[in-house]
């Protein structure tokens, strides 16, 4: 009697399972430690059908994509199921163009709509509605964790105050300033081009190494006495903030109580900007009379030069260069640690005219939506379209791969300050010597002092 009543208490107890069990959403992730997420009732969290727009200028619907790789196929699958699972849909949408970026989301931010957007900012357009208070404060969302991986830190750095967070990025940094080099022209002069790489790996990719290389390069191949083989030819805004940078300087900077300092008559600024010129005048080859102003980059295409200051991107226009070239980061001067670049990355705000619960389900969206896709969150993938634009892999593993990492950047708070403009401000007059940079920056305090105490007061 005692087995049959047992039996019968057993059944119920699976018959009254049964409905939560049908409900119980599947999960292939499991084993892979993704959790079905619930609300504080127990209930899986259900976002009613509502549509999620990430508005970035340049993008198209993700859902419309034909995935090339594993990785893709499995992105895909893994986030229509999360679409699925939580009753959302989330799409990738160009509501917006390159140029009226800014104004279209202070429009929105500022009268609202039906959208429910996350949208991509571009670095140099966050300072004034960031000021204006038109960025949703994403500290106030418990559904976004930032102590995560994903999250890009130079850009969570840039965009807190005071414990409040405006603006986030779940993606490594774009590389950005590195030195290319001809490979040729390096071996012709003696120079093994892999000791350029091997520099950069053991920390020995220094301004003196740098020079040391300027003065083989730069020679009289005919001997007539005049120089007729130069280093480098660079553009003049690459250049100089790359050394500036690489000492460990900048601009400005942000104090410990959160305030824009003008630095650039700090000693580690000077010695930076008075070494590039140096070098300049040293090792870089004068534009031929009548050249266009980007005649720089035609002479490191046809080996007149062997050594470029330029951005990663340069690497797209180089598919016809006929000699071998690879990437480094810029050398790191006498008062730095390490090889730095400064990022200017898309940000991704959430508009602050949401109330609390549409911003939380829009940033718990977005959250899962960004997260790496479970059993590929250390896949290599995005070095695909690397390694089909450069000549070797170690540009891509080692020199791309660095930059990507947030121990090799540095903020670029210049694109923050309202009324800066480094190239008629500084970079220009000091790149065609008609100023010294103590001269440059003497002359340019006071604007720019009050540049910092606008911003400070806003």
């Amino acid at each position: 009697m005692k087995k049959l009543v047992a039996l019968l208490l057993a059944a119920i107890m699976v018959m009254c399972w049964l409905p939560a069990l049908a409900d119980e959403p599947e999960n292939p992730y499991a084993d892979d430690g993704v959790e079905i997420l619930r609300d504080k009732d127990g209930n899986v969290i259900d976002l009613g059908g509502m549509e999620i727009i990430i508005c970035e200028h340049w993008s198209h619907d993700w859902h419309d994509d034909e995935p090339e790789t594993a990785s893709a196929e499995a992105t895909k699958e893994y986030r229509e199921w999360l679409e699925k699972t939580y009753n959302f849909t989330i799409r990738t949408r160009a509501d917006t163009t390159w140029g009226s970026c800014p104004d279209d989301f202070n429009n929105f931010a500022t009268t609202g709509g039906d959208e429910n957007y996350v949208w991509a900012m571009r670095y140099d357009t966050i300072g004034a509605p960031l000021r204006s208070g038109l960025f949703y404060d994403l500290s106030t969302l418990d559904c976004l964790d930032f102590s995560q991986a994903k999250w890009n830190i130079n850009i969570m750095n840039l965009t807190t105050k005071d414990g409040d967070v405006y603006g986030m990025r779940p993606d490594k940094a774009e590389p950005r300033k590195g030195v290319f080099f001809n490979k040729r022209l390096l071996t012709e002069a003696g120079i093994d081009p892999d000791s350029l790489y091997d520099m950069q790996a053991d920390g020995t990719w220094t301004w003196d190494a740098f020079e040391d290389l300027c003065k083989k390069l730069t020679r009289d191949t005919d001997n007539d006495g005049v120089i007729d083989r130069y280093a480098m030819m660079s553009f003049s805004a690459h250049i100089l903030p790359a050394a500036i940078n690489s000492n460990g300087a900048d601009f400005f900077a942000i104090d410990e109580n959160g305030k824009y300092v003008v630095t650039a008559q700090s000693d580690a600024f000077m010695e930076a900007a008075n070494w590039a010129v140096d070098m300049i005048k040293k090792y870089e080859m004068p534009a031929p009379e009548g050249a266009e102003w980007n005649y720089f980059e035609t002479a490191f295409k046809n080996g007149e030069v062997a050594m470029q200051v330029h951005e990663d991107y340069f690497k797209g226009s180089l598919a016809e260069m006929e000699d071998d070239f690879g990437f480094v980061m810029f050398p790191k001067g006498p008062r730095a640690t390490t090889y730095v670049h400064a990022p200017t990355d898309n940000v991704y705000v959430i508009p602050a005219c949401y109330d609390a619960d549409r911003a939380w389900k829009i940033a718990f969206a977005y959250n899962l939506f960004t997260n790496p896709t479970p059993g590929y969150e250390d896949d290599d993938s995005w070095k695909s379209g690397y390694y089909a634009a450069y000549r070797d892999d170690r540009a891509v593993d080692e020199t791309i791969a660095m930059m990507r990492e947030d121990a090799h950047q540095v903020p670029a708070l210049t694109s923050l300050v309202p009324g800066f403009d480094g190239g008629p401000q500084f970079i220009w007059p000091v790149y065609g010597l008609a100023a010294t940079p103590a001269e440059q920056v003497e002359s340019m305090m006071g604007t720019w002092q009050a540049y910092v105490d606008d911003l400070n007061g806003n």
